[in-house]
């Protein structure tokens, strides 16, 4: 199924978290990335504020920069208490196991690539989310979040689309301030959320992932 014959349904339930099916040699044209931003504005905003923004990396000693701090979080990443890495060892044998360990396979696979996949797109926000504190912080952050998150979701959709492979990242967030001044960015000023990967993937499709029944998860009118 050619992605413009997608149903919502399927591009919902099948858009996978791509990292080692990454076409890391195909080029990524600047106004398809264009074009899925387009789409991506669409999204909700908190008050119609629409104070998003959204950094796209084409060049390729930026993103080896980008990709030499992320290599540097992952480390500390790999170790730290409740990652996929700890999550698997500690999980027993069964399809959930073999998920995180698939996860992780394809996770360390990123690492080792990231500065070959032809774009990175960063979103980010004006302001510094760290310095929101207080009683009102949870829904300050919330209300944040909530603006440029379900952008961020909906340029990843409109990616799936259009033929394109996207996977939300954080770790260089880490180094964010590093990371600012390689592209640039008024760190004092503006937060960067996460970091996008983006190229084209290589077969034909995705299915639907393993996932926890609905009942583990629903709540009706209390918890």
């Amino acid at each position: 199924m050619i992605p413009s014959e997608l149903t919502a349904d399927e591009l919902l339930t099948t858009t996978r978290a791509v990292r080692k099916r990454l076409d890391l040699e195909k080029p990524v044209d600047p106004q398809l990335i264009r074009d899925c931003i387009e789409i991506a504005l669409q999204a909700p905003t908190g008050g119609n504020t629409q104070r998003w923004h959204f950094v796209a990396v084409f060049d390729a000693e930026r993103r080896t920069a980008l990709t030499e701090l992320y290599r540097q979080a992952w480390k500390k990443y790999r170790v730290a208490p409740g990652s996929v890495y700890d999550l698997f060892d500690k999980e027993p044998p069964s399809p959930r196991k073999d998920q995180l360990g698939r996860v992780c396979e394809s996770a360390d696979y990123l690492v080792d690539n990231l500065e070959r996949v032809p774009v990175h797109v960063i979103p980010v926000v004006p302001g510094r989310l760290d310095k929101i504190t207080g009683q009102a912080a949870i829904a300050g952050l919330a209300a944040i979040f909530g603006s440029i998150l379900p952008a961020t979701w909906s340029f990843m959709l409109a990616a799936r689309a259009h033929g394109l492979g996207t996977v939300w990242t954080t770790a260089h967030l880490y180094y964010e301030r590093e990371a600012a001044e390689v592209l640039g960015i008024p760190y004092d000023e503006v937060t960067q959320v996460a970091l996008i990967p983006t190229a084209y993937y290589t077969g034909s499709s995705f299915s639907p992932s393993l996932r926890k029944p609905v009942d583990e998860v629903l709540h009706i009118d209390a918890w």
